[in-house]
């Protein structure tokens, strides 16, 4: 059960998610949990190519295949890398330079790809990508690429905490505090590079310096580059809103059944109705991994 807060004491721009039962789906295994299908992508494909795909598929990213033997995995992060670097959607046949039409997969795909097998323990999988630094993992049973394993598919997955240890997995302990914003006149292009810059997945938009939504990098993925549409837009036109928030204090396995409930893989905490933080379905993994 989910409760939210009265609208009337809080930002009408915040959502504020007051308390959620953890879910009962804990200790699920790796096969449970993964994505059995594995779209793939060939590397002489473009970049705009590889974003229309996890566009249309709703996806994250896609696993690079020769002659059907994996050899790399492009990722939403490589789109945005590469759009805030310069590379422009479309090609300028006036000023030249590359575009995401004409720049190939190989070019920015990443390899080895982390693999872990089907029948190892979902905390083994959870200390692999903290370990890495990474998201996602391909999962594999006797040689064969059997699924895609990703940081939100483990979001409901959190064993339930002891209550003599609840404090010491309160969401306190694992959100990020430095916040990122954005006014809401920004330019889309403008809050790319932001996001590449900082190495951050999402970005606070702001009216007034008031939070008021947030911007991602799937917004960018599926809205712009999918889509092949110019970002320069202001970016409080496209970012999701209002902001779903939970406040300080609730634990981690609160936090990952509203993330879970509302197919968010970012979740703002606040106290009094002001932002001090913001928990990743990456953090939810660091979370699992030191339990």
């Amino acid at each position: 059960m989910i409760n939210s807060s009265n609208p009337k004491d809080c930002n009408k721009s915040l959502l504020v998610i007051n308390r959620a039962n953890p879910s009962e789906k804990n200790n699920q295994t790796i096969r449970e949990l993964m994505s059995s299908t594995v779209v793939t992508i060939t590397p002489e494909k473009t970049l705009y190519d590889a974003a229309r795909v996890m566009g249309e598929k709703h996806i994250g990213s896609l696993v690079v295949v020769i002659y059907d033997t994996p050899v790399g995995i492009i990722t939403e992060r490589d789109l945005l890398d590469t759009v805030s670097s310069g590379v422009a959607l479309e090609k300028d046949w006036i000023g030249g330079g590359e575009s995401l039409r004409d720049q190939k997969v190989d070019s920015v795909m990443s390899c080895p790809i982390s693999k872990i097998c089907v029948s190892s323990p979902l905390k083994d999988a959870a200390k692999l990508m903290i370990e890495k630094r990474i998201r996602r993992l391909m999962v594999c049973d006797l040689g064969n690429v059997v699924g895609i394993l990703t940081a939100s598919d483990m979001i409901g997955s959190l064993p339930r905490v002891d209550e003599t240890m609840k404090t010491w997995f309160e969401v306190d302990y694992f959100m990020t505090k430095k916040i990122v914003t954005a006014d809401e006149k920004t330019l889309v292009d403008q809050v790319a590079i932001i996001m590449a810059k900082k190495r951050i997945g999402s970005v606070i938009i702001t009216r007034n310096e008031k939070p008021i939504g947030i911007f991602t990098e799937r917004d960018l993925l599926t809205k712009f580059l999918a889509k092949g549409k110019s970002l320069i837009v202001e970016v409080g036109e496209t970012c999701s809103s209002p902001l779903i928030c939970a406040p300080i204090g609730i634990s981690v396995n609160e936090a990952a059944t509203i993330m879970g409930s509302k197919h968010i893989r970012r979740l703002p905490i606040v106290k009094n109705d002001k932002l001090v933080g913001i928990l990743s379905a990456r953090d939810l993994v660091e979370a699992y991994a030191r339990k």
